[in-house]
């Protein structure tokens, strides 16, 4: 297969990866036809994103618990170009490892000003920027001893609806990368699109270090999309 037609996304059954056996599809794809709604509905119209929805570290009474950081990058199409108006969310676990949601037993401490979850439209050349704290590694019962890599959640809704990409954005050198099958189920050489790079540029004095990570909605050179919207 050449370079401009193999895929980067992970299979849906990656024996590896323990769940995706029971929800991978056991039937052929089909293609439904799109509704007028599906291709031509608005996003969110900027009103509707509050002041403080990009800052996770503002939305409470105080500030939460952790090592603050700035994600910022581009949302792109598959020619480069900046898709502006576009709705990126994110949702991730505090610094303990842990989600604020009723499933996540973990045994770590929740954070009362952590809710681990914002959103913002990109801008006119198509940036986008989080402020946040952050999040920890966290236990899961995939096989033994296993722990996934600190991450965070992404979902990008293109100008239109029916073009949305979820994905999982990773931190530059974590150890746990070797041993995490939910990375490792997308190709070798499509990994390092899902792995941010600390920037200097984006790190302020005193205040938070800053990561990059630019997001390709479509194309050759796109972000492989997460298999798994709960993890």
């Amino acid at each position: 297969m050449s370079e401009s037609t193999r895929s980067a996304n992970p299979p849906n059954d990656f024996p590896e990866y323990g769940s995706s056996r029971l929800r991978a599809p056991r039937q052929p794809l089909r293609v439904l036809s799109g509704r007028l709604s599906e291709l031509a509905a608005p996003l969110l119209a900027g009103e509707t994103i509050g002041p403080l929805d990009h800052d996770l570290t503002r939305q409470n009474d105080a500030e939460p618990l952790g090592e603050r950081i700035t994600i910022s990058g581009r949302v792109l199409d598959e020619h480069g170009n900046p898709l502006a108006g576009a709705l990126v969310e994110v949702w991730q676990a505090n610094a303990s490892g842990r989600y604020a949601h009723l499933s996540d037993q973990h045994l770590a401490p929740l954070d009362p000003n952590f809710s681990g979850a914002g959103r913002c439209l990109t801008d006119a050349g198509g940036a986008y920027r989080f402020i946040t704290i952050k999040p920890g590694a966290y236990p899961w019962r995939n096989h033994p001893n296993a722990w996934r890599p600190a991450h965070v959640h992404f979902s990008v809704f293109s100008p239109l609806f029916e073009q949305r990409l979820i994905t999982q954005m990773y931190f530059p050198g974590d150890p746990l990368f070797v041993q995490d099958p939910v990375l490792n189920s997308v190709p070798e050489w499509a990994r390092e699109r899902l792995v941010a790079r600390w920037s200097l540029e984006l790190t302020e004095p005193e205040w938070s270090l800053g990561y990059a990570w630019d997001i390709v909605v479509a194309g050759r050179e796109a972000t492989p999309l997460d298999e798994d919207e709960s993890e």
